[in-house]
């Protein structure tokens, strides 16, 4: 796949501001997005009616391991990088229904896209109260995004610890529930995967840390060098 630029990506509208805000007494930015859920509707697409996370999260201790190896181990998460690409075709469902995704949550495959909308049609970036489409999720780990996901079963206490990692660097970085995994806490880039089966505390925050400061924007066959910022 040839490597694209911002322009050749998206198209000439808009971006999407119709998500609900998850709160009436939040502090909202220009777009009337909760400031806390850090939305780029620059950089892709916020899905008409979902609701954006405006939680504060709970700010994380300094990390005691960076490495990502060790950071996995200690936490005793499933490391999977390098997996196979599975393609990248643009389809019209945003749901990926037709899909069939060796990895759950997916890596790479076919996804959503639609050359009208921004970045056609990845989703944008920042923290979501709801599962978004998975066809959108996809094309944003094409873009060299990487999406924080935990059970929605999880307790709140351990959703703010890692909103907090979220907060604290949110540019490229996608944070959302996702009750269709088998783990508490899973991140995704472009053929890589980390999958913890439960909340570990500050160990699963320094893999997740780990993993997000391996991935994001990194220069992986088959992906799109888009900004992590305008």
């Amino acid at each position: 796949m040839s490597s694209l630029v911002v322009a050749a990506c998206g198209g000439d509208d808009e971006p999407t501001a119709s998500a609900t805000p998850s709160g009436s007494e939040e502090e909202l930015d220009e777009n009337g997005f909760p400031v806390n859920a850090h939305v780029q509707p620059d950089l892709g697409v916020v899905p008409e009616g979902i609701e954006l996370d405006g939680r504060e999260g709970t700010p994380p201790p300094e990390a005691a391991e960076s490495d990502l190896d060790a950071a996995a181990q200690a936490a005793g998460c499933d490391l999977e990088t390098g997996l196979p690409d599975e393609g990248n075709t643009h389809i019209t469902d945003e749901d990926a229904t037709s899909v069939d995704y060796r990895t759950n949550p997916p890596t790479s495959g076919d996804h959503y896209g639609d050359g009208t909308e921004v970045l056609s049609g990845a989703l944008a970036d920042g923290a979501y109260l709801e599962p978004p489409p998975v066809g959108r999720i996809v094309h944003s780990l094409e873009h060299r995004r990487v999406a924080i996901q935990y059970s929605p079963d999880l307790p709140e206490e351990d959703q703010l610890a890692l909103k907090g990692v979220f907060d604290e660097d949110p540019e490229g970085v996608l944070f959302f529930p996702n009750d269709e995994m088998e783990y508490d806490v899973a991140v995704t880039a472009w053929t890589n995967l980390l999958g913890c089966d439960t909340f570990e505390g500050d160990a699963t925050l320094d893999a997740v840390r780990a993993f997000r400061d391996t991935f994001r924007g990194s220069d992986i066959e088959g992906t799109e060098p888009i900004p992590l910022a305008l």
